[in-house]
């Protein structure tokens, strides 16, 4: 540990993200990317605004975004803030509203990022238990001392709680910030954001990077009432009064624009998704029911690990959690049918028992 550090650094463990390597014949089924690419409109965006204003500062609170969310969401461009993708806008959000005297809860298996960033900005924390089935119980969310995170759907088990259950955890947490992280929001059934207008401690994150396809462009934002908004544009502009680029600024805003290549892609993925979790079943895994653009497996008899490590070797990767409840999962994101099918193929190959010897758990 180095002398120079500070007390912040000391206490802080980095978050570990999914590899990435740099190899175009490696399939990447570990850090949840849409396999079909943005909307051909924020290469033109994105092109366009190349040929103007690069020697200018984009504006600082990314307007053009704001509005187009706006319009959207049918939501005033007040209730909504722009960030360098979500894991900025959450990181934002936990120095806007938690304290460091008061215990903030979230479940015990989530986004790791949530007490990574606890621990960094010193913010004490209580993770939940989840059930059994990895199911979380409402009641253990109420009356928190300090604030709720949420991620819906759940990463990494893809488990999805509905808008009555999100609202019964606000109701009882009237003093305090919840915040539901709804990175694959697009890929269930509803969002929370249909509740902002109605509860002023509730903010819901969003991302640009899943069901947008905007992974490397690293947008996200947040929706809630105008004054958690100002809180969070207080911190922004303490920070970096300029976190989105004019690039990222005009891809997102073309992005939101094209509704029906979201559309087209969405219903893609949750196709192959379901199609997906059937075929893992008649293999001998468990899944559990996704509501993501993942889905969280085990297997009755081989083991996650040398599963990850077969498949590494046959060219896939997929994320493996080594840590306690999870450590016999494997999380797969879901990518074209072409590569699905390659990924069974793969597989299949894996678990024949003349191969299985060295998976067995």
């Amino acid at each position: 540990m180095n002398k120079f550090w500070s007390e912040a650094v000391k206490r802080t463990e980095p978050y570990v993200p999914g590899e990435q390597l740099d190899d175009p014949s490696i399939i990447k089924l570990n850090t949840n990317e849409n396999p079909y690419g943005p909307s051909p409109h924020v290469a033109e965006a994105i092109q366009s605004e190349l040929t103007r204003k690069l020697h200018l500062y984009p504006a600082p609170d990314a307007d053009e975004l704001r509005v187009e969310l706006g319009r959207y969401f049918k939501l005033d461009k007040d209730y909504i803030f722009a960030g360098n993708g979500s894991d900025e806008v959450l990181a934002f959000s936990f120095m806007a509203f938690f304290e460091q005297n008061a215990k903030i809860r979230f479940p015990a298996v989530t986004y790791s990022f949530y007490p990574v960033y606890a621990k960094l900005f010193n913010v004490p924390y209580e993770e939940i238990p989840l059930n059994r089935d990895f199911t979380l119980s409402a009641e253990d969310f109420f009356g928190s001392e300090g604030g709720i995170i949420i991620a819906n759907p759940n990463a990494p088990t893809g488990l999805y709680l509905d808008t009555e259950t999100i609202e019964e955890i606000v109701i009882n947490n009237p003093e305090r910030v919840v915040i539901i992280d709804e990175a694959y929001i697009d890929f269930a059934p509803a969002s929370a954001v249909s509740l902002v207008q109605k509860y002023p401690n509730l903010l819901v994150v969003r991302t640009m990077s899943k069901s947008r396809s905007l992974a490397g462009l690293r947008v996200g934002f947040a929706i809630g009432d105008p004054g958690l908004i100002e809180a969070l544009n207080r911190i922004k502009d303490s920070f970096n009064s300029y976190t989105i680029d004019r690039l990222a600024i005009a891809g997102a805003a073309a992005a939101i624009r094209d509704e029906g290549h979201l559309q087209e892609t969405r219903h893609k993925i949750i196709s192959t998704r379901e199609w997906l979790i059937s075929e893992l079943k008649k293999r001998g895994f468990h899944v559990l029911p996704s509501q993501a653009n993942f889905i969280f497996v085990t297997h009755y008899k081989a083991s996650a690990e040398s599963l990850y490590q077969r498949l590494k070797e046959s060219g896939f990767l997929v994320r493996h959690f080594q840590k306690p409840a999870i450590e016999n999962y494997l999380r797969i994101t879901i990518g074209s049918n072409e590569q699905m099918e390659n990924f069974l193929k793969a597989l299949d190959y894996i678990l024949q028992p003349s191969a299985g010897s060295a998976i067995q758990n």
